[in-house]
């Protein structure tokens, strides 16, 4: 028996109309660039075993800065920038704090966060914008003055320009250093992770100035911070964050 032509017609429109229906499968693409906050947005991905597309940019090794190409992606031309596509639309986001909490918010489904009006979920919060909102300022000065003290400049300037960087650094930098580095060191005495018992995308985003500082020397003897950086690389979703990252060297400069 032959199927009717309606009927057929009327089959086809109607798995038509699923597949237009589905829910495509969300995409990320990371916009990554070496040496970077970027490996931070790399591990949390790989941590919830998300798919991803990763688009490499390499600094200037001269300027240490990024390339022109990132401001066609995002108008800061800075790294990370994540997009997501999904039905049709997509979301553009920048800032690797923001990404983290973006990326665990809409895909953690609970994980890799505390829950929300527990004292853990308070300190959750608090380390994830230390992170960038303290701690890193005092490390930009000091890697900026340690370049400054690198440059090539004329013989009779140096002296002068190292010793206004020594100052800057022993007045402005090193003291703000050595009093968060006790802080998180003190913490870390007390619980293994800095939101509590548990491994949180707090870590991840702490990890970035904790390591920045033992990359120059700056831990001294601390060793609870120490153990905790260990622990942090030994995490099978760090590894492959870093091998699909690529260079990572945060003593550059």
């Amino acid at each position: 028996m032959q199927n009717h032509p309606r009927c057929v017609e009327s089959l086809f429109g109607h798995l038509l109309l699923k597949v237009f229906c589905m829910k495509l499968p969300a995409m990320l693409t990371l916009h990554h660039l070496n040496n970077s906050r970027s490996q931070r947005v790399l591990w949390i991905i790989e941590e919830l075993e998300l798919k991803y597309e990763i688009r490499r940019y390499e600094r200037d090794p001269q300027t240490l800065r990024a390339p022109a190409a990132l401001a066609h992606v995002h108008p800061l031309g800075k790294s990370p920038v994540l997009e997501d596509s999904q039905d049709g639309r997509r979301e553009v986001v920048a800032e690797s704090g923001a990404i983290l909490e973006y990326v665990v918010d809409k895909y953690g489904q609970g994980r890799l966060r505390p829950k929300e009006g527990t004292p853990e979920f308070l300190k959750y919060r608090f380390w994830m914008h230390f992170a960038e909102g303290s701690m890193m300022s005092p490390l930009l000065v000091r890697l900026i003055m340690d370049q400054v003290e690198k440059a090539p400049l004329p013989f009779f300037v140096k002296p002068i320009a190292k010793k206004i960087s020594q100052a800057v650094k022993e007045r402005a930098s090193t003291p703000e250093i050595t009093r968060q580095l006790d802080f998180v060191e003190s913490e870390l005495q007390k619980t293994p992770w800095l939101a509590g018992e548990a491994f949180t995308a707090a870590d991840i985003q702490m990890s970035f100035p904790l390591e920045a500082a033992q990359a120059r020397g700056l831990l001294g003897s601390r060793r609870a911070i120490a153990g905790y950086l260990d622990q942090l690389r030994m995490r099978p979703a760090y590894q492959r964050a870093l091998k699909a990252g690529g260079s990572y060297d945060l003593n550059y400069g």
